[in-house]
Formats: C-alpha cells, sequence, structure tokens
C-alpha cells in the first residue's frame, strides 16, 4: 500500500525527521530506509540496534506517529500513477485481490478509504496480524490463504525491499516498483521483476491475457 499505491512514503520520511529533530538527534537516513515496508516491530528493532541506546526511541516514535496520523486519518493521500488503472482491471476481469501491509489495520482501513481504494480488495494482511512481518513471507502466505489460492499462482506488487523479500519468500511472482530507494545490485537479481511504474505492470499483465 504505502509507497505503492499511495504516495506515503515522502511524508512517512518527513515526520521522522521532524520528529527525530524534535528530540535533538539527527536522523540516520541510511537507517531509516532498511525501516521501510517493514513492520513497528522489525522498525523498532533495526532502530534500536543501528543507532544506539542513546536515540530516544518511545519519545521519537511518539511523535513520528501523531504527525503522521494527523495527516493520513484526516486527508487523502495521493495515489500513485496507474494504482487505480491496474486495480480497476483486475477488478473487472474477476482476479481476486488481498492487500498485504505493514500498516495497522485502522491506519490501513482509514488510508484506503479516503483514497477510495478500499473497495477493491477482498481481504486485507495488515501489520501485528501475522507471526512475523515483512520481510517474513508471513504476510504474503496469509493473504493467499484468505484467498484460497496458491502462492505459486500469485503476483505480487511490492514498491520496498522488505515488501519484495517477503514475497519472494512466500513463493510468488514479484514485480517491484521502486519509490524512494532504487534496490542495488545484489538487491536486482533477487528474482523479482523490476518495472518502473504501475502502468507497466498493467502492461505486462495484458500482454499475458491477449
Amino acid at each position: 500500500m504505502d509507497g505503492l499505491l499511495l504516495d506515503s512514503e515522502r511524508l512517512a520520511l518527513h515526520t521522522f525527521i521532524a520528529a527525530c529533530r524534535e528530540f535533538r538527534f539527527e536522523p540516520n537516513l541510511d537507517v531509516y530506509r532498511k525501516c521501510i515496508g517493514a513492520t513497528y516491530g522489525v522498525t523498532e528493532e533495526i532502530l534500536r540496534r543501528e543507532l544506539g541506546p542513546g536515540f530516544p526511541f518511545e519519545a521519537v516514535y511518539a511523535s513520528w506517529s501523531r504527525r503522521y496520523d494527523q495527516h493520513v486519518h484526516f486527508r487523502p493521500l495521493d495515489i500513485k500513477p496507474g494504482a487505480v488503472e491496474l486495480l480497476q482491471v483486475l477488478h473487472d476481469s474477476g482476479t481476486p485481490l488481498a492487500l498485504a501491509t505493514s500498516t495497522r489495520r485502522p491506519t490501513a482501513e482509514k488510508k484506503l478509504e479516503l483514497a477510495r481504494l478500499d473497495h477493491f480488495f477482498q481481504e486485507l494482511v495488515c501489520g501485528g496480524e501475522t507471526t512475523h512481518g515483512k520481510p517474513y513471507p508471513d504476510p504474503y502466505l496469509k493473504a493467499c490463504e484468505l484467498l484460497n489460492v496458491s502462492p505459486e499462482g500469485c503476483w505480487a506488487f511490492e514498491d520496498s525491499m522488505n515488501g519484495t523479500r517477503a514475497a519472494l519468500a512466500a513463493g510468488l511472482t514479484v514485480f517491484q516498483i521502486p519509490d524512494l530507494i532504487e534496490p542495488g545490485g545484489g538487491e536486482r537479481a533477487l528474482g523479482q521483476a523490476i518495472l518502473p511504474s504501475l502502468h507497466d505492470a498493467l502492461a505486462h499483465w495484458k500482454s499475458l491475457r491477449n
């Protein structure tokens, strides 16, 4: 959802920077990038480990969440190019759709509702609803289970490396559309297809149907 369907990752980054500076801590953006697409628990683990005991995690996270939620709970986020077109075509074709996101359910549902994307998905798997979150395969395996389909017969669309690794580990065919960060050399060879936009993903899907 975030960074793939909705242009929310820039807001998340800017509010993280503001929250860190509120407590006189200059953020390390290389560390932050490792958190993109991860659940709260994985994000906490990364930030505490990488930034050390001097990082005021609880205070920063509370401020970060407050700043972020003040936007996403009341105003629709911009939709990424090609997202509506892709979802509409898949929906109209009868393709079952599930959303696997690291965002907690109340926030995920509110974001989708405000963006008017909620009606496209038969199922949601949200942050904290599986034993492990991304980059582990659990969210995608749960999504496939809810849709009653095999992972090998499913496509996953992802923007982040954490999400891409999760979908690959679950056995799905993965299309990565990078948002804030382009995958590095080794990351580009994990088995996913890397596309410039969701418009390209839709064109690829249509080519296989013809």
